[in-house]
């Protein structure tokens, strides 16, 4: 059943759940984090696809345009962030941070410099724009960068709690977001903490048959594969892992312990995003059976959003196959 200390009302599960952009609740972010003045806002010539449009017309004398120039953008904001000022940096996730890798490794990661990056229009749900703008390796690049914290919100709720959290935590962070509007998962009142898990659906058996694990929008369909298996008498948990880097080792290896059987679900590669993150720490500390809901090594291409998720088996009846692929294994 849905936690409910995480999401006290079950409009998740109606025909037509109600539904916001990511990049939505990361521009309130912005407004409300607007009011200390050392916050600045930097972007690519993009300012209406981030919403950040909406803190320059609120705090225009922090607000940098700098055009078709991502390398330019992260370099001048790592001046910024050692500087004294929290410098939050915006275009779409396969220019920054695809084109300027380099320039936030050597610039700001290097140098720990206080800089968050966010990356819009992420994964494969960007749709119609095809593959060169669907970032589906931004986790991997990202996470392997000393000093980077990972952050991929699951709604615009999320996005929103995720962006003020970036901007009172020091150091180099990356924050996650896609375009389209995705079902509200959380509530005002959820918690959040960054580095900290938390389950959003809980089975009453002491042990369940499996854990999954997910995070970004695609833990709505995690959501739905729970129902769907309770139904077919298989209890589970799912865990939203908003925070990729740090991980959240200690509640993952907890539950890993109960279900002895895991299953990752990702807008992502299968290879270097939260699946492996998840099987690096376990193979190390309590390997189980796992099995990977995620893009399987290939560039996607243009569909909407729901077109695409079945495209790549990233859909409820996937989850729900992987569950009973990896519960045989145990």
């Amino acid at each position: 059943m849905l936690n409910p200390d995480i999401y006290p009302h079950r409009k998740i599960f109606d025909k037509s759940p109600d539904e916001s952009a990511l990049r939505d609740g990361y521009g309130k972010g912005l407004l409300n984090v607007g009011e200390n003045k050392n916050v600045v806002v930097l972007t690519a010539d993009l300012e209406d696809s981030t919403r950040t449009g909406w803190f320059k017309k609120m705090y225009p004398e922090r607000f940098i345009e700098v055009g078709i120039g991502e390398q330019n953008m992260a370099t001048i904001a790592a001046g910024l962030g050692i500087s004294g000022k929290i410098p939050f940096i915006n275009s779409y996730a396969t220019f920054s941070p695809g084109r300027n890798w380099e320039q936030i490794r050597t610039t700001i990661a290097y140098n720990d410099s206080n800089v968050k990056i966010a990356g819009h229009h992420s994964g494969i749900s960007v749709g119609p724009d095809g593959a060169t703008h669907q970032p589906i390796e931004d986790i991997a690049t990202m996470r392997v960068m000393p000093n980077m914290k990972v952050i991929v919100p699951c709604d615009a709720q999320e996005a929103q709690k995720a962006t003020i959290a970036a901007a009172h935590t020091w150091g180099p962070m990356y924050i996650r977001l896609t375009r389209e509007k995705t079902p509200e998962l959380t509530s005002v009142g959820t918690p959040f903490v960054l580095g900290k898990s938390y389950v959003m659906w809980e089975t009453k058996k002491k042990n369940p048959d499996v854990l999954i694990i997910g995070a970004g929008p695609l833990l709505y369909n995690a959501l739905l594969a729970a129902r769907e298996l309770q139904q077919k008498k298989i209890e589970s948990i799912v865990l939203n892992l908003h925070t990729v880097k740090p991980l959240d080792e200690e509640t993952i290896l907890r539950l890993a312990k109960k279900a002895r059987a895991i299953v990752t679900v990702e807008e992502h590669s299968v290879l270097g995003g939260v699946g492996s993150a998840v099987s690096e720490m376990l193979a190390r500390k309590f390997p189980v059976p796992i099995e990977f809901v995620g893009v399987q090594d290939v560039f996607g291409q243009s569909g909407t959003i729901h077109e695409l998720w079945k495209k790549y088996h990233l859909d409820v009846v996937d989850i729900v196959r992987a569950a009973q692929k990896v519960i045989k294994r145990k």
